[in-house]
This record gives C-alpha cells, structure tokens and sequence, in this order.
C-alpha cells in the first residue's frame, strides 16, 4: 500500500508537487522527452481511502489502476434541450480524476457542472483551493438551466486537492451520489452501434457510452497522464425510444485533425456545439469538439465513426 496520506513528497519533484499548485508555467512543463516523463504508479482502492474521506464521496479505480475517478452527477438538476430531459448521465456528470506519482504527490484533471448562478461562487472556492481553472465552457446549446462546465487541474498532495475540490462543490447543490444501481438495458440497437463505432460500448445511468483513447502518450508538466484523467474521445447514446437516440460527447484531437473531424461531423449532419481546450500544457496538445444530434441511433453512430476515424485513437 502506498499509504498516500503520510507519504512525503520526494524532493525530486517537489516543485510540480506543493500543495495546490497549479499545471503549466514552468520551463520543465515544456520538456517533453518521453524519456524523462514521470509515470503514474498503479494503486489499489485502498491508496485513495484519505482521498475519500476528504472529498467525501467513493470514485471508481480504473481497470489499470492508474486513474482514481469521483463522480459528481448533477440529479438535482432537470435539464432540457431541444425538447430532450437530460440524463445526469449523459451530459451532467462532473467529475475529479485523480493519478498518484512517484513520491506520493497527485495529478487531479476533471469537470464541474454549474449553474450560471453557481459559477461565481465555484470560480472563488477553487481559486482559493489553489485550483486552476482550465476551459469554461459549454456542451450544450440553449439548456434549460443554463449551465457552464468548468475544467479544472492541479498537481500536489491528493488530499488537499481533494478537499479544495470538495470546498468548490459544497458552493453547489450537486447531490451526494446515488446507490450504485445495475446497468440494466437501454432502447437501442447496440449491437448495430457497436459494429458501427467498430467498439464495445458500455450502459451506465441509462446511456450506452463509448471511450476511446489516444494512441500518443499525453504528458503535462512532464507527467504522464492516463486516459483515465479524461484525454480521451467520449461518445455518448442517449435512448429516446424506437432505436433513436440523442448524442453527445466530445472528440480529443490534435491541431492538425480538428477540421476533418469538424468536416466529418456536420457531413453525419451532427450539430458542433464547442470547440476547447480541457488543459493548458498538455502535449500533445489536445483541444476536444462538443456535439449533439438526434436520430437513429446506428445511423448517427456511423456519422461518429466517418469523424473518429481522423483521429489517432488506440482501437
């Protein structure tokens, strides 16, 4: 056990791992020698328990055991576009990802789900976390609430950082999480979707849902960050009965893939809600395209696939 609540900070990276600090900035976040990158350590459900009681919720291991991830589903919130109900699921679920390194000092990655009148107040606690603030943006259009998704990053020890990102939460209403419940089944041609999208999706909250990572090793501050931070491809079914689906999500791409995948998608006749950034020194750098359409659900899958095949995923 690696025991991360009493672990010191090895003085080799004690600079990326003060309390709080913030990534980007630095002139060894531009090293990126892969042969100097620092790599997460593979932990166990046991090596987060401090992160837990700090931030005061249960995440999720990653099946390598490099990411730990804390969900904040926004139930407490009914949210409609373009006549779709909103499943917490599919466009509401804030997260804090967590990757433990060497020394004991963390890399947190995720997003807040806000309220307009929310944002102030959240914006205020995480900066006075020590918290940065890495994209605000939206993925949606004209939702009822208005809502703003707010990335956000820091390097440290995991239990300041994760008790700053629970002092940012505790400005909102965000409820505590739900009873884990079984998958269950979803109104969708999946397997007509899988063969499309050439994957195996997952059902979780009533949406059935694809992650496809890079093949690049994506590093900030020279640390390596696992596709369990979120530098990934998200694609997400929303069942809205007789094999229809809403879509959502976003594609993490390259300077270079941004047009085709842009291209591709409104080819699929898929809406392009926002174009970001979820980090601010990351490389390779990643910038991610919102979207959303409605439609048969195999039909709007094949749209997807004509645009994820203009990224280098790793199948």
């Amino acid at each position: 056990m690696l025991a991360i609540a009493s672990m010191a900070v090895a003085a080799a990276g004690a600079a990326a791992a003060t309390a709080a600090a913030s990534p980007g900035g630095s002139p060894a976040a531009h090293d990126h020698d892969h042969g100097h990158l620092i790599r997460p350590v593979v932990t166990t459900d046991a090596d987060w328990v401090p992160v837990v009681a700090a931030i005061g919720r249960t995440g999720k291991l990653s099946a390598d055991g490099t990411s730990y991830k804390v969900g904040f589903a926004r139930r407490d919130l009914t949210v409609t576009f373009y006549g779709v109900t909103i499943k917490p699921s599919f466009a509401l679920a804030g997260n804090a990802s967590f990757a433990l390194y060497p020394g004991g000092h963390a890399m947190l990655m995720g997003d807040l789900v806000v309220t307009e009148a929310e944002a102030p107040a959240v914006t205020d606690a995480l900066q006075a976390g020590g918290i940065a603030q890495t994209a605000i943006h939206k993925h949606l259009l004209a939702e009822s609430p208005p809502l703003w998704w707010m990335h956000i990053g820091g390097m440290g020890d995991p239990v300041v950082l994760a008790r700053a990102v629970k002092a940012a939460v505790d400005t909102t209403a965000t409820p505590p999480p739900a009873p884990p419940s079984p998958p269950g089944t979803v109104d969708l041609d999946t397997a007509g979707i899988d063969a499309a999208l050439g994957g195996k999706g997952t059902i979780d909250g009533g949406v059935y849902k694809f992650t496809f990572a890079r093949r690049e090793t994506i590093s900030e501050e020279r640390h390596v960050v696992p596709p369990g931070l979120g530098v990934t491809t998200a694609l997400n079914f929303q069942p809205l009965g007789g094999d229809r689906a809403a879509i959502n999500g976003d594609f993490a791409m390259t300077a270079g893939e941004v047009q085709h995948v842009i291209a591709a998608l409104r080819r699929g006749g898929i809406t392009v809600v926002s174009l970001h950034n979820h980090a601010l020194d990351d490389h390779p750098r990643l910038f991610y395209t919102h979207f959303w359409a409605t439609g048969d659900g195999v039909t709007l899958a094949r749209g997807l696939r004509a645009a994820l095949d203009q990224t280098h995923i790793a199948r």
